[in-house]
């Protein structure tokens, strides 16, 4: 019985070790590449376990490639996958390349799909260009029309500037700020209107892919639209700005006309105040002179009477000025405003 148990246990134990040998070594996968004709040592596959680092990862990339005729070792793309890049996007890339007749070393492409960058697309633009749309782009001509314009621009990718070079959204802003430029340069928007081409020569002309990641091939004007008169707008605004600080102005001159009225009065009144005050010394004046004898009463009564006399006077002539006034009123005097016939 006990010799029974142990054979169990050890044809377990073999098989388990069977089980592990076949599952941690790929031996299949050796097998595949030895038949595709990629020489692979076991031991190899092993490391790559032991540095978790799955052996299908490699190898079919590889076989892939030696198929296409793209010369890649295994320390290269197993150091790729390491350094956390996509080894089959890159293989992939490489073909791409190599059909396309595209120079493109395995260090360059590694570069490009650490760099962020899908470098399959990066592959496939340069064969096939890309073709990038402007948002609606407002400028304004020299005569105050606003003028709306989309472009279409069509680049295709620099393998050799795509790791540094700027994006799609700087070629984008590029265009647009070339558009708004020489829309701005032109003396009248109809001569946008006649001519879009005009624009797409001139923003061409400007070399606006220095830096970028891509090649301008073409810039075409999809759109042209009128929109509003901006000079008519920035006048108008202008105008009501002018009124509002003349109006300002004018209310500060009100203003001070009007604390100017106040002061007057008031110096008036204390003008009628003091000639007040000095009318109420003459009856003292008066009385001291009596009391002193330097004047005497026929000297005072002399002086009423040229005062009642001077009274008299100026009241005739009140008297006769509002008759004078009222004669010019009537009609048919000949005096006064002249009526119409």
């Amino acid at each position: 019985m006990t010799s029974l148990i142990s054979g169990l246990v050890l044809v377990a134990l073999i098989a388990a070790a069977v089980v592990f040998f076949f599952s941690f070594i790929p031996i299949g996968l050796w097998i595949s590449a030895l038949a595709a004709g990629v020489k692979v040592g076991l031991f190899t596959l092993v490391g790559m376990r032991f540095r978790r680092v799955p052996p299908a990862r490699i190898i079919n990339p590889l076989v892939k490639a030696d198929k296409a005729g793209v010369i890649v070792s295994v320390n290269q793309l197993e150091a790729h996958y390491l350094a956390g890049g996509n080894v089959d996007m890159v293989v992939n890339a490489l073909i791409a390349a190599e059909r396309a007749s595209i120079d493109l070393p395995f260090e360059r492409a590694a570069a490009i799909d650490l760099a962020g960058r899908d470098v399959l697309q990066a592959v496939q633009m340069s064969v096939n260009p890309k073709v990038l749309e402007t948002p609606w782009v407002s400028a304004v001509a020299k005569d105050g029309i606003e003028v709306k314009v989309v472009a279409r621009v069509t680049v295709r990718a620099n393998i050799d500037r795509l790791v540094g070079g700027a994006g799609e959204d700087t070629v984008l802003a590029r265009v647009g700020e070339g558009c708004v430029s020489t829309v701005g340069s032109m003396s009248n928007h109809k001569e946008v209107l006649e001519n879009p081409d005009s624009i797409s020569h001139t923003v061409l002309s400007k070399g606006l892919d220095a830096g970028t990641a891509f090649e301008i091939l073409s810039i075409d004007i999809a759109d042209v639209d009128v929109g509003r008169n901006i000079g008519a707008e920035l006048q108008t605004d202008q105008a009501d700005a002018d009124k509002q600080i003349a109006q300002a102005k004018a209310e500060e001159r009100r203003a001070m006309a009007v604390a100017k009225e106040q002061e007057m009065r008031a110096h008036v009144q204390e003008m009628r105040a003091k000639v007040v005050e000095a009318e109420a010394q003459v009856p003292l004046a008066l009385a001291d002179a009596l009391k002193s004898g330097k004047l005497g009463v026929m000297d005072y009564y002399n002086m009423q009477n040229i005062i009642a006399d001077t009274e008299m006077r100026d009241s005739f002539g009140k008297l006769k000025d509002d008759k004078c006034n009222e004669n010019s009123t009537k009609p048919g005097t000949g005096a006064g405003p002249e009526v119409e016939e």
